[in-house]
């Protein structure tokens, strides 16, 4: 397990991917022949559901599909990992997000977040964004972990793990291109963005999502990883900053 700094957050919920449940779900859905399989026959494209959730206000049960303009809502110690469209999911506990229609009814073209984190690896395209109460992430084909804080103004904390992507807070704006981690912090609603430390999550949750979509990470095709210390840098477009 690569090393990880913790804030807020626990040391089980970074290493839910060592579980044994985890580890027999991920192989199931590979053998069963993962999210193209699972559109195709009609199945659950819901891979693990630790505890309880609530899909558009009822109970998530075992069996059920989640569908673009669905609300999805994690309590205390629950978590669910779930495919859609060209993208993979992990919502941690007490997580209130709506996964939104793009082209299509499996595709993702927006996930917003209220509270809670949620680490997501999405496929090549465009027309995606993550939008949180301080920042907007346009999503060209990357992994990602995102989280708003508990806190009074609701700050938001990305890491653009691997790959492209537009970020906007306030009147601030930056093209991140990152092989691995770059972090930012957008800390109230109108105030710029600023660098972060990598906090909250592991290389292996995102290897494990991209597996998921039959994707690797940056690291894993390069076979070479950077520090994970989070060094972003901010600027206006087109300024981009390797990681």
């Amino acid at each position: 397990m690569t090393q990880h700094m913790l804030q807020g957050r626990t040391e089980k919920e970074v290493l839910w991917v060592q579980r044994r449940d985890v580890i027999k779900a991920a192989a199931a859905w590979a053998i069963m022949g993962g999210l193209p399989a699972a559109i195709a026959q009609q199945r659950s494209n819901v891979v693990q559901l630790t505890g309880d959730a609530l899909l558009n206000g009822s109970r998530l049960l075992i069996g059920q599909s989640l569908q673009t303009g669905d609300q999805l809502q994690t309590g205390p110690g629950s978590s669910l990992i779930f495919a859609m469209g060209n993208a993979s999911f992990l919502v941690r506990q007490n997580s209130l997000v709506t996964v939104e229609r793009g082209a299509t009814l499996s595709t993702v073209s927006l996930l917003r977040m209220v509270t809670g984190a949620v680490a997501s690896v999405w496929s090549k395209g465009s027309n995606r964004s993550i939008i949180t109460p301080t920042l907007t992430a346009g999503i060209r084909g990357t992994g990602v972990y995102t989280e708003v804080m508990p806190d009074q103004d609701s700050r938001t904390y990305f890491c653009n793990c691997y790959g492209t992507v537009d970020l906007s807070a306030g009147g601030s704006q930056t093209v991140s291109v990152a092989q691995y981690h770059q972090s930012f912090w957008s800390a109230t609603q109108g105030a710029p963005l600023s660098p972060a430390p990598a906090i909250n999550h592991t290389d292996e949750e995102l290897e494990f999502l991209a597996n998921l979509i039959g994707q690797r990470t940056a690291w894993q095709i390069s076979g070479v990883k950077g520090n994970k210390t989070g060094g972003a840098k901010t600027a206006p477009p087109p300024y981009t900053t390797g990681g």
